[in-house]
C-alpha cells in the first residue's frame, strides 16, 4: 500500500474560545488501496496547510502508510534541519493522526486496540466551560447544569479579565476576591461534590501567580494550569515549590523532547499534551508513557474539532495512567453538530470508547458541499 495524495479541507466557519476565533484544518491521507485517513489540527489553518502540502507531503507521497515511526521521523528530521516550531509540529500532528487512521482501518480495529488495548470502560470527562452559562456570572447555575448531566469536574478561567487589565504583572487584594469569587461559590453550594480545575493561560508573571495560588489553597481546586508562560520551566518549578496545589502543564509544549525537561525539572503533578499540537498520537503516546516512569498521570488537552475528541478518546482508553479528560460540551452538542455523524458527546459524566475501526469517524458528507470550504490537494 503507498500514499498517493494528501489533502488538507478548511472550513472558514471557526468556533470561538477565549483567545478569540479558531478554525480547524482537516488533512486526508488517499492510498492507493482506497483507504483514507482523517487527521485534524488548528488553529491557523492557512499557515499549518502550507507545511503540509509544500514540506511533508513530498515526503510522503508513494510511501508506506503502515510505517508510521519511520514517516514520523523522517518529517521531524526535515523540518529540524531549518528550525521547527509550531505550525510545523502541528502540521505533523495531523498526518500523524491520519495514518493512525489508515492503521486502525487496515486492522479493522479501533486505534486504541493498536496502541495496547483498553485500560476502562468509559473515559471519565471534566467540561472546560464555554457554555451558555458565564462561570464569571452564573458559577453556581452553570455548575449545577453539569452536574446534573453526570458531570462531576469543571474548569473555569475567572482570573483572566484580571490579568488582562494588568498584563498580568500585579494583581491588588480586591482583584484577588474578584477572581476567587467564582471558585468560592461553587464550593460553597457543591463541596467536593465538584472538582474545579483552575485555567490561567499563561498570563501571569511568577510573583503575582505564587499569590494567587496561595489565595487558592483554601479552595482545593483540581489543579492550577498554564499559570505561566512555558518558556521557563526552572521559574515553574519554583511555583510548584511555593504551594501544595497541584499544577498542571503543559498543552503548549511540543515533542518528547520538551515534555523531558518538564519532568526532569519535576515542576508538574498533571501532564496535558495536546494530540493536535506535540506531534500526533504516535508522540502524545510516547509522552504519557515517560509521565508514567515518573508516576504522574495525564490529562491531554482536548479544546479543538471533533477529530481531536476522537483521537483524543482512543489515546484515553489506552492510557493506564490516565486521570481524566478534557471535552466542552458546547463542542459536542453545538459545534460538532453537522461536521461529523457522531460527535462523541458525553454520557453520565463519561466519554464512550470510540467505535472504530481507526478513528471510527468521518467529516459528514454535507461538509464537502458547504460553500465556505477549501480543499487542496497534492497527489502523486
Amino acid at each position: 500500500m503507498k500514499i498517493t495524495a494528501i489533502e488538507t479541507i478548511h472550513l472558514a466557519r471557526g468556533i470561538t474560545v477565549h483567545a478569540g476565533p479558531v478554525q480547524w484544518l482537516w488533512v486526508r491521507v488517499h492510498t492507493d488501496a482506497g483507504i483514507v485517513g482523517l487527521g485534524e489540527t488548528y488553529p491557523r489553518p492557512e499557515t499549518e496547510k502550507q507545511v503540509v502540502l509544500g514540506a511533508l507531503a513530498p515526503l510522503l507521497l508513494g510511501r508506506d502508510p503502515s510505517q508510521i515511526d519511520r514517516l514520523w521521523a523522517g518529517m521531524f528530521e526535515a523540518i529540524a534541519y531549518s528550525g521547527w516550531a509550531g505550525a510545523e509540529m502541528r502540521a505533523i500532528s495531523a498526518i500523524d493522526i491520519a495514518l493512525w487512521d489508515i492503521a486502525g482501518k487496515v486492522a479493522n480495529q479501533p486505534i486504541y486496540k493498536l496502541l495496547g488495548g483498553a485500560s476502562r470502560d468509559s473515559i471519565r470527562t471534566y467540561n472546560t466551560c464555554y457554555d451558555n452559562f458565564s462561570f464569571l456570572t452564573q458559577p453556581v447555575e452553570l455548575a449545577r447544569s453539569l452536574y446534573d448531566s453526570g458531570i462531576r469536574a469543571m474548569k473555569i478561567w475567572p482570573f483572566d479579565p484580571v490579568a488582562k487589565r494588568t498584563h498580568g504583572q500585579f494583581i491588588t487584594a480586591h482583584q484577588m476576591r474578584e477572581g476567587a469569587e467564582p471558585l468560592r461559590l461553587i464550593k460553597q453550594e457543591f463541596g467536593d461534590r465538584m472538582d474545579v480545575a483552575m485555567e490561567f493561560h499563561g498570563y501571569w508573571n511568577l510573583t503575582s501567580a505564587q499569590q494567587i495560588a496561595r489565595a487558592m489553597e483554601p479552595y482545593e481546586p483540581m489543579w492550577l494550569e498554564e499559570m505561566l508562560p512555558q518558556d521557563n520551566l526552572a521559574a515553574y518549578r519554583e511555583l510548584s515549590l511555593s504551594t501544595r496545589l497541584p499544577l498542571c502543564l503543559s498543552e503548549r509544549l511540543m515533542t518528547r523532547w520538551q515534555f523531558r525537561e518538564l519532568l526532569e525539572i519535576r515542576a508538574a503533578r498533571f501532564i496535558m499534551p495536546d494530540i493536535c499540537w506535540c506531534g500526533g498520537i504516535s508522540e502524545a503516546k510516547k509522552i504519557a508513557t515517560m509521565a508514567e516512569t515518573y508516576y504522574l498521570p495525564v490529562c491531554p488537552h482536548n479544546c479543538g474539532g471533533p477529530i481531536l475528541h476522537y483521537a483524543s478518546a482512543h489515546l484515553a482508553a489506552n492510557l493506564p495512567n490516565l486521570f481524566i479528560l478534557e471535552s466542552v460540551r458546547k463542542h459536542y452538542l453545538e459545534e460538532y453538530v453537522g461536521v461529523v455523524p457522531d460527535p462523541l458527546a458525553a454520557v453520565d459524566g463519561a466519554i464512550p470508547l470510540p467505535p472504530g475501526p481507526g478513528l471510527g469517524v468521518e467529516l459528514s458528507p454535507e461538509v464537502f458541499r458547504r460553500p465556505d470550504i477549501t480543499i487542496d490537494k497534492v497527489s502523486l
